[in-house]
């Protein structure tokens, strides 16, 4: 098996677990190229001739990942990702493991499966590639917090910056989704995808990353305080209960938005601060990612469309 292994030096904690997956995962006759970054060189250098790999592994944080998944959209090259990042919630959504001989075991056995992924135009013109949750106001101001101290705290780092963050900026919001045109208010919006956030707390009530539209949230409050009570929805949702969402979480659905603010707000993708504000717009890639899942992933998200990957 021929192998393209993209490595994020400067994601997670640098513990070393993708040299473990990669002598799990060696036999003979394999060929496995590595290579690194810490985060300078370009992913899209690393990745030029995908295509003459049998599966490109991303190993790095979420938005390693998407930016992977990203290059890779549409093209039918299949994608693992290695959760070597902070939060890892895209490992989490796909029910993977985290064990490095465990993700070894999952790349030999290859089974595959597509996924929407979003895409995201700045108001500087620049694009990304988002598979989680892109955003604007709040959830910004928690990631670009928690940058300082993600390495020393991990995923606690996101909650001590909301902690220090109890008044975000409060902003009017116009959202135009496809063609419509909707004027709300609160202190952000989130774009969402794959829905599912740490402690397996879900935003909005079914997690479908494959029905081709994004999930729109506003959070229409005027400070964090009046999300509690929609994070205590979202908690009792875990118990398949259905919990009605409180008024403090608009949700709306499209394939693409466009989101202004007055005044602007930052905008975060999967985690990455972007160092830019509002206006932006979320296109959707509908199945344009293809995945390597577990048994269990295909249980989750359409166990007859998952497709297996016969390479030796």
């Amino acid at each position: 098996m021929k192998l393209l292994i993209v490595n994020n030096l400067s994601s997670g904690f640098r513990d070393g677990a993708i040299y473990d997956f990669v002598r799990a995962f060696a036999r003979d006759g394999d060929e496995i190229c590595m290579r690194c970054t810490n985060g300078c060189t370009d992913l899209a250098d690393f990745l030029r001739d995908a295509e003459d790999f049998d599966a490109v592994v991303a190993a790095g944080g979420d938005g390693t990942v998407a930016t992977a998944a990203h290059l890779l959209a549409e093209t039918g090259i299949p994608l693992l990702p290695f959760p070597a990042g902070t939060a890892n919630l895209l490992a989490m959504n796909l029910a993977s493991p985290a064990e490095p001989h465990a993700l070894a075991k999952l790349m030999r056995e290859s089974l595959l499966m597509d996924f929407d992924i979003g895409e995201i135009e700045l108001a500087n013109g620049e694009h990304f590639g988002f598979t989680m949750i892109a955003g604007a106001g709040y959830d910004a101001t928690i990631m670009q917090g928690a940058e300082s101290t993600k390495k020393l705290l991990g995923p606690m780092a996101y909650f001590t910056s909301a902690f220090v963050n109890p008044l975000p900026q409060f902003s009017k919001i116009t959202l135009d989704i496809d063609g419509e045109h909707v004027e709300t208010q609160g202190v952000g919006v989130l774009v969402v995808n794959f829905s599912k956030l740490q402690f397996d707390i879900s935003l909005i009530h079914e997690n479908k990353p494959r029905d081709g539209v994004f999930d729109v949230v506003v959070m229409n409050t005027h400070d964090a305080v009046g999300l509690i009570p929609a994070l205590l929805s979202c908690m009792l949702d875990r118990t398949g209960e259905f919990p009605a969402r409180p008024g403090s979480l608009e949700v709306y659905r499209g394939s693409e938005v466009t989101v202004h603010a007055d005044p602007p707000l930052a905008v975060q993708y999967d985690g990455e601060v972007t160092n830019t504000t509002t206006p932006f717009t979320a296109r959707m890639l509908p199945e344009a990612a293809r995945f390597v899942v577990s048994e269990e992933c295909l249980k989750l998200y359409d166990e007859e469309s998952a497709e297996p990957l016969l390479l030796d």
